[in-house]
Order: C-alpha cells, then sequence, then structure tokens
C-alpha cells in the first residue's frame, strides 16, 4: 500500500448529533447498569471474598500479564442488570436494538464516515506495551538476583504469556503461590510505575486520530488498566480529546469480544459497524466473533500470523479514512465472478433489400 495516501476525508467535522436523536437502547442500557451496579459490586465482594481477596493486589488489577480470553465464540455477549432481572446482551442483540433512527440515517447517507466507530486496543496500538513489559520484568529480575534468558522462546513468553505460566515453565523462578503471588504484585507495580513515564504513543497513531476525528467518526479505546492510570496516560501523550468512549477494568469485563462490544455501545454503534485495530490474532478474532471489522498493525506479530484480518498495515501512515469505507462497501454474491459469454447460435437475419427498376 502507498504510504503517501492521503489521510483526509471528503467529509468535514460537524459536532455530534444531539443526545435526543441518540438510539434509546444505550441510554437505558445505561440506566440499568447504574441500577445493577450495587448488585454487581455485591456480587464481586462475595467472589473476592471467596477467592482470598486476590482479585486485586495492593489496589492494582492481576490481569496485565495474563492471557485473556477472547470471548463471544458463539455470538455471547455479557450480563447486565435491569430492575426486572438480568438481561443478557448478545452481539445479535446488540446489532438488532442499537439501529440507526431516522434522521441518523439520513445524516450518515450524507456523511458515512460519521456512521462508523472505530475501536483501538490499547497494547501495541496506541501505546507500546510490549517495551513496558520487557522492562518490568528486567527490573523484577535484578531486584531478585536473576537472569533472563535473551533467548526468542523467554522472549515470546514473556510478551505473550501469563505471568504465572512464565514464573513457574519458563523462568523456573518459584513453583511456591506465595511465592509467585508476591512476584506478580510486584512486576504488576513495577508496570505501573513504567507507565507513568510514558509520554509518546506509537508513531503515527495521533496522526491517524486527527484524519478520522476530522472525519468524525466516533473513537473508543479498550484495556484492562485501570480507569485512572489509562486517562492519566491518554492526558500525557495528548490524546483523550479523540476517544468518545474508554473501556477499562472498571466496566467488569471478562473477555476482549466483551470489551469491544462494551465499547460499540458506549458509542451508540452497532457492532457490524465497527472496525478494531489490533496487532495481536486472538483480538482479531474477539473482533471476527463480534461481527466487527479488524484493521491489524504489524509489527508486535508478523503479517503472516495477521491474514484472518480484514486488512493489514505496517503503521498507520498506510491509513486513509476511504480504507474505512471501502471495508462495508457493499459486496455482491457475483461481483467479480467468471461469466460465460453467451454465443447466440441462431442464423443472422437476412437482410432485406429493395431492388428499384428503372
Amino acid at each position: 500500500m502507498n504510504p503517501s495516501l492521503s489521510l483526509r476525508s471528503t467529509s468535514s467535522f460537524s459536532p455530534p448529533i444531539n443526545h435526543v436523536l441518540a438510539s434509546r437502547f444505550t441510554s437505558s442500557l445505561i440506566s440499568s447498569r447504574l441500577e445493577g451496579r450495587s448488585i454487581k459490586r455485591g456480587r464481586m465482594a462475595v467472589r473476592n471474598a471467596l477467592s482470598g481477596g486476590k482479585e486485586r493486589e495492593n489496589g492494582l488489577p492481576k490481569n496485565i500479564f495474563s492471557q485473556e480470553a477472547i470471548g463471544a465464540e458463539y455470538g455471547e455477549g455479557f450480563e447486565t442488570f435491569r430492575m426486572d432481572g438480568p438481561l443478557n446482551v448478545d452481539v445479535d442483540y446488540l446489532n438488532n436494538k442499537l439501529q440507526q433512527c431516522f434522521l441518523q440515517r439520513i445524516r450518515h447517507a450524507m456523511k458515512p464516515d460519521e456512521g462508523i466507530g472505530l475501536i483501538f486496543s490499547w497494547d501495541n496500538v496506541v501505546a507500546d506495551t510490549n517495551s513496558l513489559k520487557l522492562e518490568s520484568w528486567r527490573q523484577l529480575a535484578y531486584e531478585e538476583g536473576k537472569e533472563i534468558q535473551q533467548s526468542d522462546y523467554v522472549q515470546r513468553n514473556i510478551l505473550q504469556g501469563s505471568a504465572d505460566h512464565i514464573l513457574r515453565k519458563v523462568l523456573f523462578w518459584t513453583k511456591d503461590e506465595n511465592e509467585l503471588q508476591r512476584l506478580k504484585s510486584r512486576l504488576s507495580e513495577l508496570y505501573y510505575e513504567n507507565l507513568r513515564k510514558v509520554e509518546e504513543p506509537v508513531a503515527g497513531v495521533k496522526e491517524w486520530l486527527d484524519a478520522v476525528r476530522t472525519a468524525g467518526a466516533p473513537c473508543a479505546i479498550v484495556s484492562c488498566l485501570d480507569r485512572k492510570y489509562m486517562v492519566e496516560a491518554l492526558q500525557r501523550m495528548g490524546l483523550k480529546k479523540y476517544f468518545q468512549a474508554i473501556v477499562t477494568e472498571e466496566d467488569g469485563m471478562e473477555s476482549m469480544a466483551h470489551r469491544f462490544l462494551s465499547a460499540a455501545v458506549k458509542l451508540d454503534r452497532k457492532p457490524s459497524k465497527c472496525v478494531v485495530f489490533e496487532d495481536d490474532p486472538r483480538g482479531i478474532t474477539a473482533a471476527h466473533n463480534c461481527t466487527m471489522m479488524a484493521v491489524a498493525l504489524i509489527g508486535a506479530h508478523p503479517a503472516y500470523e495477521l491474514v484472518q484480518a480484514d486488512l493489514a498495515v505496517g503503521k498507520f501512515t498506510e491509513l486513509s479514512v476511504i480504507n474505512l469505507r471501502r471495508l462495508f462497501a457493499p459486496k455482491g454474491t457475483r461481483f467479480m465472478d467468471l461469466q460465460k459469454q453467451l454465443i447466440d447460435k441462431s442464423p443472422p437475419k437476412r437482410k432485406l433489400t429493395i431492388d428499384t427498376i428503372f
């Protein structure tokens, strides 16, 4: 793809539609979440008590160095609460309920970019989190007086595996449960300390966000970080103004797909009209499970591991807003299919001539 492709769009930026025109489903779903927040907190408290308080260590989430589930393998979603009981929100339900109203359809027909929801993964798409993980592991090894091998196998497991698996079966540091918990807790602390030093996003992401903001496409960012640390990091990078929705640890989502669905609800866009920017093959699978399009960023994973993505690029400068429109272009079942040419075997018609007698 030509890196010199323009990032401009023919659609000019305009303020978002008034909340009165937004979908009723979004407001009702958010209100139902507020009503059920006390129930959810109660369940989380019971779960933490039963698990010995291991959900969070020293106020830090433990799933930074764990492998998240993909989710939505069969289109299942998450559970929210309403006054009349729990409500299961799955992919088909959201695609059906988050339909555009009449005025939205007219607006999006004139400005199609505004009808697309963009969902960015935090890890290695907005921020270089691989460097943060490697540095955290190096600091932990230095504090413990241990060494980390520089082999490709060890490095790959450190970046993609869970901390428990790495400590037990890759580095062979310990198998004691108490020692494992102490090391994982300290590893999370080091990660957040290094995160506070990050001030620059991935190259090209700010220019790309400028382009889609000009086009009017709403953006969301998803991560397993705490909201406090996420907002602080976005502010240091100067990116907070670009995101209309943020999905973090506090949203209680249990898988990648659930985070994407939660972002779609916050953006008031049905999942089938959303585009996910990911660098992980598992995240691309989660996006497709949610009927979303997926744009892969080559880097943390080689291109041959990202072949299932709808579009793969080496850097954001290779993208243009027109690429997003083409992802949703209608594709007929017979478009570009080989067609047989029909040959007329009937004899040619006899030409009528007029003889003139002088």
